[in-house]
C-alpha cells in the first residue's frame, strides 16, 4: 500500500463534477438507467433545474446536471468523464447497458496502463469507463480493441503495447514514485 500524500499540506480531494445540459430529463434518465447512478435530489435554484446524482453514499452528489446549455455551442466543451470499473467483465456488462441505453461513438480501447470504453451520452459527452491494469506506460497510448476478444486476450495485448514503451513499469513501482513526488509538491 501506497501511503498517501501528507494532510500537513494543502488538503484537497475531488469530489464532484457539474454538467449543463439541454433536456435535464432525458440526461437524468441515461445517466440513471445506463450507469445506475441514484438520483438524491432534485430541485430549483432561481431559473436553473438540478438533478443530483450519485453511486456513493458518502457522496451527495458526484454528478449534478443543470439545465441552461445552449443548444447552439459550435463545441462541446467537456473532454470526457470517467469511470473506472473493477475487472473487464464489469467493462463488457456497462458496454451492453450503454448500447442499450443509446450510446454512440462507441470505442474499446487500451492505454496500456488501463482498458477502456469511450462513447457519448445523449447529448454529446464523452464518457470513459475503463479498468486499470497492473502496468504503467507513458501516456498518451490509444489503441483499439475487440471486446469479441476473451479477457486474457485484451489483457496480453494491452501488456505487449505497455511493455514497448519508453519508462514502463509496474502499477506499483510508478504509484511510489508519483506518491513520493507528490508528497513534495503537497507540502507547503
Amino acid at each position: 500500500m501506497i501511503p498517501a500524500p501528507s494532510s500537513a499540506g494543502l488538503a484537497l480531494a475531488f469530489s464532484h463534477i457539474g454538467i449543463y445540459v439541454q433536456d435535464l430529463d432525458a440526461m437524468a434518465r441515461f445517466y440513471t438507467g445506463a450507469l445506475r447512478f441514484t438520483q438524491t435530489d432534485r430541485g430549483d435554484l432561481g431559473h436553473v433545474q438540478l438533478v443530483f446524482l450519485s453511486r456513493d453514499p458518502n457522496e451527495h452528489h458526484q454528478i449534478v446536471l443543470a439545465t441552461g446549455r445552449p443548444a447552439d455551442l459550435p463545441f462541446n466543451l467537456i473532454n470526457q468523464i470517467s469511470f473506472r470499473v473493477p475487472d473487464i467483465a464489469m467493462l463488457r456488462r456497462f458496454h451492453a447497458r450503454l448500447n442499450d441505453a443509446g450510446a454512440t461513438d462507441m470505442q474499446p480501447v487500451t492505454h496500456g496502463n488501463a482498458i477502456s470504453l469511450y462513447c457519448r451520452d445523449p447529448e454529446g459527452n464523452r464518457l470513459e469507463l475503463f479498468v486499470d491494469t497492473p502496468w504503467y506506460c507513458e501516456q498518451p497510448l490509444r489503441v483499439p480493441i475487440d471486446f469479441a476478444d476473451s479477457d486474457d486476450d485484451i489483457l496480453a495485448k494491452a501488456e505487449a503495447i505497455a511493455t514497448r514503451t519508453p519508462h514502463f513499469m509496474s502499477r506499483a513501482d510508478w504509484q511510489a514514485k508519483v506518491a513520493a513526488r507528490m508528497r513534495a509538491d503537497q507540502d507547503v
